[in-house]
């Protein structure tokens, strides 16, 4: 998730400029789950920093390690984003040239899971969309306010708000959030 961050201090641009977005940002890395909620909040961090090493200063794939298996001791995985590494508890889409031969099983994978990535997206959106002070580009000043505590509280009241109405992600998997009560517990 890039959060746009306008008018920087001169002497902090190129750490927060995304050159693959074109834009100046914060990043935050997250894990979305079925129920609609932000399971995992990671950052801010400058919008120059890549996916990959997010990832690694986050310490998610080591909790994933330590934590990630259902009750039978099987391992259980999260699906990222193409620029995170493949690991045993981290999964993402096939690339062409990265096996030695594409099949349609993995065409079928890549096209099923896409729109499981859609829906982190979607809540990426549903923040946006319930705190608009978060789009408005002139108020989002590196320096001069908290953008990123901003971000985090908007997350945190995005659950709370899953809690009491759904929203799309969990309306797509059919898989109801907690209670606030328990939510906040």
């Amino acid at each position: 998730m890039l959060l746009n961050a306008l008018r920087i201090p001169a002497k902090k641009q190129r750490v927060v400029y995304n050159g693959h977005k074109r834009v100046h940002a914060l990043k935050f890395q997250s894990v979305v789950v079925p129920n609609g909620l932000i399971a995992n909040l990671y950052g801010p961090v400058e919008g120059a920093r890549h996916d990959a090493g997010m990832l690694k200063d986050s310490g998610l794939l080591q909790t994933l390690e330590r934590e990630a298996y259902n009750p039978m001791g099987d391992v259980l995985c999260l699906y990222g984003d193409p620029a995170y590494p493949l690991r045993l508890h981290l999964m993402a889409p096939y690339r062409i040239g990265e096996v030695p031969v594409f099949t349609a099983d993995m065409e079928a994978f890549n096209s099923a899971m896409s729109s499981a990535r859609a829906s982190v997206e979607w809540l990426f959106g549903d923040i946006s969309n319930s705190f608009k002070f978060l789009d408005f580009k002139k108020n989002l000043k590196l320096g001069l306010s908290a953008v990123g505590k901003q971000y985090i509280v908007s997350a945190l009241f995005r659950n709370i708000l899953t809690c009491l109405y759904v929203n799309t992600t969990s309306t797509h998997f059919q898989l109801d959030p907690p209670t606030v009560q328990d939510y906040l517990a």
